[in-house]
């Protein structure tokens, strides 16, 4: 079984986090981190954008990576000012709904950390970007990293088995296409809840958010690096015990995965 290596040919310059709710404002954090870490070492460092319109409430705190001082501070602003003051950085904070045409542009990685259909959708209207995309339920979730919305464009040069790399993976909405799609309870606006809200309702659990954001950290970090990537999507749970298993990029795999 001939593994593919998965190598976008990207300099990454840009990095835009989308969402800065449970799992958003882990990765917030982390990604922080990395770029602090790739300072020292004295490499490049790409641009890091927060996207996000939502406010801090008091829901947010302690579930969500906010202090009581953040307390109706819009959400990328808190962020970015946090990590600006703390390291240093030059983070940027766009208090909008995504806007794919306005916020998204070619070659920028986009870390999907959202809990509905709109913003997917949206990031899946832009081209010639890599989507790492994180989902997650109760306890268990996953992260697809891809950058092709065509099935046939993610199979051409594949069935030879003569390369070892690819510069295509399907990215999330393709690979799950019911990630673009409104589900019935999506319907009535009273039954979105956040993830601050299910966690507190006991319907999420409270560390399922930092595995994913973990997990985001982990492929944005393989691509800065060019370190080989050789799954395309990783699955996370924590019940009955805590597991991580990523499928391998391979054919096979691919077209178990064709709809």
């Amino acid at each position: 079984m001939n593994v593919y290596t998965f190598d976008p040919h990207l300099y990454l310059r840009r990095i835009v986090v989308v969402g800065l709710g449970g799992t958003g404002s882990h990765l917030a954090r982390n990604l922080a981190r990395l770029l602090v870490h790739r300072r020292q070492n004295s490499q490049s460092i790409p641009e890091l954008v927060f996207v996000d319109p939502d406010i801090v409430e008091e829901k947010n705190i302690g579930r969500q990576l906010f202090s009581p001082a953040e307390l109706h501070q819009p959400k990328a602003i808190a962020l970015a000012r946090r990590y600006n003051y703390t390291f240093g950085l030059e983070i940027k904070a766009i208090c909008e709904p995504l806007d794919a045409k306005k916020h998204i542009g070619r070659n920028d990685l986009i870390c999907g950390c959202v809990d509905n259909y709109h913003a997917r959708r949206e990031i899946a209207r832009a081209e010639g970007h890599t989507w790492i995309d994180a989902g997650n339920d109760f306890d268990h979730g996953q992260v697809v990293i891809g950058n092709n919305s065509d099935w046939e464009s993610v199979f051409r040069g594949l069935d030879s088995g003569r390369e070892k790399h690819s510069s295509v993976l399907p990215n999330a909405g393709l690979l799950f296409p019911s990630l673009l799609e409104a589900e019935e309870q999506d319907e009535a606006v009273d039954t979105q809840l956040s993830c601050a809200e299910l966690v507190a309702r006991g319907e999420q659990h409270l560390y399922i958010n930092d595995f994913m954001a973990n997990l985001v950290t982990h492929y944005v970090y393989q691509l800065l690096n060019r370190e080989a990537i050789t799954s395309f999507v990783s699955f996370v749970s924590l019940k009955p015990c805590v597991s991580v298993r990523s499928v391998p990029f391979t054919l096979e795999n691919l077209k178990s995965y064709r709809q």
